[in-house]
């Protein structure tokens, strides 16, 4: 087995939120770019390591020398390359001295078709790659993709000018215990790196690639492993947590990003001011993660606790220097909320709407006002469909956005909703208007909450449904992964709602009264069938993700359904369906019914039975004529899987119709009468979904 490479950029202070994907990233494209290269066999085996100070990769089994390999090489045609006689032209022998194989004579070259004319080529064994040759391209191409958030210009101590993260002050390269001769961003290769800023030995030789995590932790101090060092610190947050009788607060993404800062952590517990915890906890908790990276406790009930746990870049056994200075900075932090709540609430919400005519929404679509106009007129339409107070739908609008004039929100913008809940608590707004307020945003993400009740759905639906008429109204329409205006997320958020929480609503008439909200000289009114179809393609990925197959979903999408509250349940009859012996059957003759109504024109509404010939036809019009009732009522009262349950019982007599019966008879009336019939028999088949898209 061959030696380990190991590859170690030493930087400044990498970016935390975005040091374990570019470190991901530089071991792959090294790993990669090795295996490309032959000087890796088969998938490479690697290893990623970053810390705030450095990006490094081990890969396994890497060799001196890649294989030598075959080649076959084009040279020239024949009739170029061989004159009349027979010889060798002046333009070949120039052409082999190009290629340095002037020794060759044509009786060495392969003559063979090049798919055109005969020609010459020349087999040759090439030499493999030497590490030591590949390794400046594969670090120039690696560094050169990498998926860096903004780019530093910076002069290197020689005068070379660099473009990089970061700073990178050491570059190691080793393969197994010898350095390798290569560069790149200014730097030469050596064995030297730098542990711990405050608790390593300084400088470290690395005296073998596959000693380099070892020593790092042992003469360093640092754990060079990201998940690691990500996985000592949920534990040791987990037992101070435990100590003090605590949990943590809700902190995944906290936690990567304190990975990120820290090379060899350790975990330190401090307190604040219990008066403190009379403003609303969601603006402690937000203080603590994102402007000191501290993990706020709470207690069994998830009620904010006056403790907080630090992670520390310093191991000591005296921490009270570093608690009590992370204290006096909370302290200073919590005070500002505590003064932003107290001067919020002296000016009640209904003060501050009018101030949203000031706050541009989209200079094509007004000011927020205007949207906050738009938007209560919508959520009490939506809420007298759904039979909830309208009153209480309106004012929820009405004060849904004016807490985004308050000094809180200003300061801690993922705090809107959140904040006007609470100020509207305190106006003595009823709390089931409050509540609306807050869930009106939801789902903010996936797999978010949603509105507990109608009042709430109603605003978050109005809220989403302007978004969506309004930005897509005036052309701003995602392409590829551009979605500046969050369309995709608002469309999920609607589909959501309706979906989930089973709302009776008609999605279209939905998109048609939010399209009446604005002139149509800013919003087309074609926008409603443009959304309907937008969104139904959210719908299609939507049904995906909850683990429904392609051609299930493909079926249900397909008729355009408008009922979204309904799209699961006909989505799992479907399923159900497909597990029927009878399916394969019916899918496929559905499918040649629609191939053959696409070739005729016009279709009498509905068969005569005394055009009736064949008993095949009669057999098929009288189940046809029993069923349409029967499955009629049932879908009617969305008992789905019966509704598909009993059109299996059509099997038999389509079959027989298709085996015995020429469709296409060139009597016309005959012709005409067995399309009528076969057209009512589609409308029959598809009264769930369009089982035509579930034939193979």
């Amino acid at each position: 087995m061959n030696p380990p490479l190991l590859v170690e950029l030493f930087t400044e202070e990498l970016p935390p939120k975005a040091l374990n994907t570019i470190g991901n990233a530089f071991a792959a494209g090294i790993a990669e770019g090795l295996a490309q290269r032959a000087l890796v066999e088969g998938a490479p085996a690697f290893r990623a390591f970053a810390t705030p100070r450095r990006i490094a990769v081990l890969v396994q089994d890497v060799r001196e020398r890649g294989p030598d390999q075959p080649r076959r090489e084009k040279v020239l045609p024949v009739s170029v390359a061989i004159d009349a006689n027979g010889q060798p032209t002046q333009a070949l022998t120039k052409k082999l001295a190009a290629l340095g194989a002037s020794d060759l004579k044509v009786t060495d070259l392969e003559r063979a078709s090049d798919g055109k004319q005969e020609t010459l080529f020349r087999n040759y064994v090439a030499s493999g790659l030497t590490l030591r040759s590949a390794l400046d391209e594969v670090l120039d191409d690696t560094i050169a993709k990498l998926p860096i958030p903004k780019v530093m210009r910076y002069q290197t101590p020689e005068g070379v000018d660099v473009q990089f993260v970061r700073p990178a002050h050491r570059l190691v390269v080793l393969h197994g215990a010898e350095v390798v001769p290569t560069g790149v961003l200014g730097l030469w290769a050596d064995r030297e790196t730098f542990g711990h800023r405050f608790m390593g030995q300084g400088s470290i030789r690395i005296s073998t690639a596959d000693q380099y995590e070892a020593s790092l932790r042992d003469e360093g101090a640092v754990i060079a492993d990201f998940g690691q060092r990500k996985e000592a610190i949920a534990q040791a947050l987990s037992e101070a947590a435990t100590k003090h009788q605590a949990k943590l607060a809700e902190s995944a993404a906290l936690l990567d990003e304190v990975t990120a800062l820290v090379e060899f952590p350790a975990v330190y517990a401090g307190t604040f001011d219990s008066a403190f915890l009379a403003v609303p906890q969601e603006c402690l908790i937000l203080s603590m993660k994102q402007h000191q990276k501290y993990f706020p406790l709470v207690d069994a009930a998830g009620k904010l606790l006056p403790k907080f746990l630090i992670v520390s870049n310093l191991k000591t056994d005296r921490p009270q220097n570093i608690v009590h200075g992370n204290e006096r900075v909370l302290r200073a932090r919590l005070a500002d909320a505590k003064f932003f709540f107290d001067q919020d609430r002296k000016q009640p919400l209904e003060t501050r709407v009018e101030k949203l005519g000031a706050v541009v929404y989209h200079n094509k679509l007004g000011s927020q006002l205007q949207r906050v106009q738009r938007i209560t007129k919508l959520a009490g339409e939506i809420a007298g469909l759904l039979r909830a107070n309208v009153d209480q739908a309106e004012r929820a609008g009405r004060l849904a956005k004016a807490d985004l004039v308050t000094d809180m929100v200003g300061e801690f913008p993922e705090l809107q909703g959140v904040m006007g809940m609470y100020y509207a608590r305190h106006d003595g707004e009823a709390d089931v208007v409050a509540k609306a307020i807050e869930a009106h945003y939801h789902p903010r993400f996936a797999n978010d909450t949603l509105p507990e009740d109608n009042i709430g759905a109603a605003v978050a639906l109005a809220d989403k449904l302007d978004t969506l008429t309004g930005i897509y109204g005036i052309g701003l329409v995602p392409t590829g992964d551009k979605d500046p205006f969050g369309l995709r997320r608002a469309a999920l958020g609607v589909l959501r709602i309706l979906a989930e929480k089973q709302l009776p609503l008609d999605l279209m008439q939905l998109l048609q009264l939010a399209r009446t909200k604005f002139t149509t000289e800013t919003v087309a009114e074609s926008v409603a069938v443009d959304l309907h179809g937008f969104m139904l393609e959210r719908l299609r990925g939507y049904l995906r993700e909850r683990g429904f197959d392609a051609s299930t979903v493909d079926a249900v999408i397909a008729q355009q359904p408008t009922r979204i509250d309904l799209v699961i349940p006909r989505v799992e009859a479907v399923r159900a369906f497909l597990a029927m012996p009878e399916a394969a059957s019916l899918a496929a003759a559905n499918k040649r019914i629609r191939n053959i109504l696409k070739k005729t024109d016009a279709v009498p509404p509905e068969p005569e039975s005394g055009l009736l010939q064949e008993p095949a036809e009669k057999a098929l019009f009288a189940t046809v004529t029993e069923l349409a009732p029967k499955v009629g009522t049932l879908v009617g009262s969305e008992a789905y899987a019966d509704a598909l349950k009993l059109l299996a019982g059509a099997r038999q007599p389509v079959d027989t119709f298709f085996d015995q019966v020429m469709v296409m008879a060139e009597e016309p009336l005959t012709r005409q009468n067995r399309l009528a019939l076969l057209a009512k028999l589609d409308r029959l088949m598809n009264a769930v979904a369009d089982i035509s898209r579930l034939a193979t």
